[in-house]
């Protein structure tokens, strides 16, 4: 089992799903680094997380690159005392609208967060995940890379490349004992969605469910996976979408 030795590294984690994710991790406890861009709610997570006698730390960081990727795995590393056993890429963006409207720069940087820093994470801390025997891994992904919807495009486009990265990672990495999956939320209710209004409650009405998710219920499938409750799940993307994709 998963023990409290165990370090995870939670991009987005100081809001919304990533943060439900690291207040669940920190109670089993893992020492949980969270990564993201605002100091002050950073320094606030953990201190929260820490208040209940967790282990928590926060590295600040826009993720916008690949080198700034590398800074935050080398980071967490250190904060790990030399390991990071569970990475979770939770942070993103999610702008909608006409792929008309999408400017090359909005499209630079959603891929930019979206793929491009998950890629070069797992390039950094899954070779070590390898190295040990043991890893793992959770993208969070999106009910909308899997079907087609008006104004998705640019957001639905970088999480099917992020589903698609999943199934490679579980084929490269999985032999040494590194499980790599995803988790594809349906409408959730975040600080993050919050700028949506009834839009969330649109699209949460199309599904069997007929609500949004809570960040815990999204929460709930991320820990699943990251933990060894899941050790014999390899390249899976768990839906977590209210039903929305089954119908």
């Amino acid at each position: 089992m998963t023990t409290n030795s165990s370090a995870a590294l939670i991009t987005g984690g100081t809001s919304g799903i990533g943060r439900a994710s690291a207040n669940k991790l920190a109670k089993i406890g893992i020492h949980v680094i969270v990564v993201g861009r605002n100091a002050e709610r950073g320094e606030r997570t953990i201190r929260e997380i820490r208040a209940t006698g967790s282990q928590a730390d926060f590295i600040s960081s826009d993720l916008r690159d690949a080198s700034t990727a590398r800074q935050v795995a080398k980071r967490a590393l250190e904060l790990g005392k030399g390991h990071v056993d569970i990475l979770i890429n939770s942070a993103g963006v999610f702008p909608f609208g006409p792929t008309h409207e999408m400017t090359e720069e909005l499209f630079d940087s959603v891929y930019s967060l979206n793929v491009k820093a998950p890629y070069f994470l797992v390039s950094e801390l899954a070779p070590l995940m390898a190295k040990r025997g043991k890893g793992a891994i959770v993208n969070v992904s999106t009910m909308v890379a899997d079907y087609g919807a008006p104004g998705m495009s640019l957001y639905g486009s970088s999480k099917a490349a992020i589903n698609l990265l999943t199934k490679a990672w579980a084929a490269e990495y999985g032999p040494s004992g590194v499980r790599v999956n995803a988790v594809s939320p349906g409408p959730t209710r975040t600080e993050g969605t919050e700028a949506m209004g009834e839009g969330v409650e649109q699209l949460a009405a199309q599904a069997p469910a007929r609500r949004p998710a809570t960040a815990d219920e999204i929460a709930e499938a991320i820990v699943f996976l990251a933990t060894d409750r899941a050790s014999f799940i390899y390249g899976a993307k768990l839906a977590v979408d209210g039903g929305r994709t089954a119908i």
